[in-house]
């Protein structure tokens, strides 16, 4: 997981912890925890154990000894979507939960204790985005991070970003980076203005009534990004509404499909080529939630190419996808 440089701590208390506003926990709730771990476990060789007694049933997944996300039970009576939820670090949470509320967010759980956990809340932001806030005193989330099978990015899904780009920079003093649009051959790109301490925007983009498809904003932390906001505009789906999606690293993007698919998941969207990797969005069992998983091997293969070899190594990516995924979308 990106994470940002941790608050000043005392060594003789144990590890400092996390800056507030990194992403320090991910957690699924789902109607199925078995059927949850026994997907989640063949996908990326995570194992479970118990988890705090005040959230049970729920469990701690673990990879290589380290914990590296949750899943717990979602109540039958409950009607609250099936997903990742991101959990954002907290210094104190009842007072980050009140600011939530001051902002035109939502807090529907807690604050509440969880014993060796620490504190923590969920809420919602003014677009409908449930998110957690989590104080940890002893157990700091995510403890490995960066590897296959563990989550590495968070980007929130929402009409438009400039209104809830504001909620999460009042909420963590973020940073706010917006995406340049793409310009006109011969036009001049978007002026850049600046507000507040360490903030930059573009105007024009994610501003007014709709969102374009240049509408991205990246929030970062003493200059590291840790997370994004990305307004689809009208291709929001209507019926998922905003949401955090969560993005898991794997060491082959096509392979890690295809034991996705066996195991009963649904690709969303198929294989394509990033500034952070190759990426693709797909869904779980249908009683899971939606994740997208970033291939962590991109970089290697095409450090060192040549701008010809580049090309070619860009349109044999692109045979490959086109066949994938017309194999996968006819069976």
């Amino acid at each position: 997981m990106t994470e940002a440089p941790e608050s000043p701590g005392d060594s003789r208390r144990g590890p400092a912890r996390r800056r507030p506003g990194t992403p320090c926990w991910v957690s699924l709730m789902a109607h199925s925890m078995t059927t949850a771990q026994a997907f989640y476990g063949e996908l990326f060789g995570w194992e479970f154990r118990p988890g705090p007694d005040r959230l049970r049933p729920y469990v701690r997944a673990v990879l290589a000894g380290r914990d590296v996300a949750g899943i717990g039970r979602l109540p039958p009576d409950l009607p609250l979507p099936v997903a990742w939820t991101p959990y954002l670090a907290s210094d104190d949470v009842d007072l980050t939960a009140e600011t939530v509320r001051r902002c035109g967010g939502t807090i529907g759980v807690g604050p509440l204790e969880t014993g060796d956990a620490g504190r923590l809340a969920i809420g919602s932001d003014p677009s409908g985005a449930v998110f957690g806030l989590w104080q940890a005193p002893a157990h700091r989330g995510t403890d490995r991070g960066g590897g296959p099978g563990t989550p590495v990015w968070h980007e929130l899904h929402t009409f438009e970003t400039a209104n809830v780009a504001k909620f999460y920079a009042t909420l963590f003093d973020y940073e706010t980076e917006r995406r340049e649009p793409a310009a006109e051959p011969g036009s001049e790109s978007g002026a850049e203005s600046r507000s507040g301490a360490g903030s930059r925007s573009r105007a024009g983009a994610g501003s007014g009534a709709g969102a374009s498809r240049d509408d991205h904003v990246t929030l970062s932390l003493a200059g590291r990004p840790v997370a994004a906001l990305h307004g689809a505009g009208a291709e929001l789906p209507r019926a998922r509404g905003s949401h955090w999606l969560t993005y898991f690293a794997v060491a082959d993007a096509y392979a890690s499909l295809d034991r996705l698919t066996a195991l009963g998941g649904r690709v969303l969207a198929p294989p394509r080529d990033t500034g952070r990797g190759r990426v693709a969005t797909v869904t779980d069992r249908p009683d899971l939630a939606g994740s997208a998983v970033p291939d962590g091997q991109r970089r290697s293969e095409t450090t060192g190419s040549t701008s010809g070899d580049r090309a070619a190594a860009r349109a044999e990516a692109a045979v490959i996808r086109r066949r994938w995924w017309r194999r996968h979308s006819t069976s």
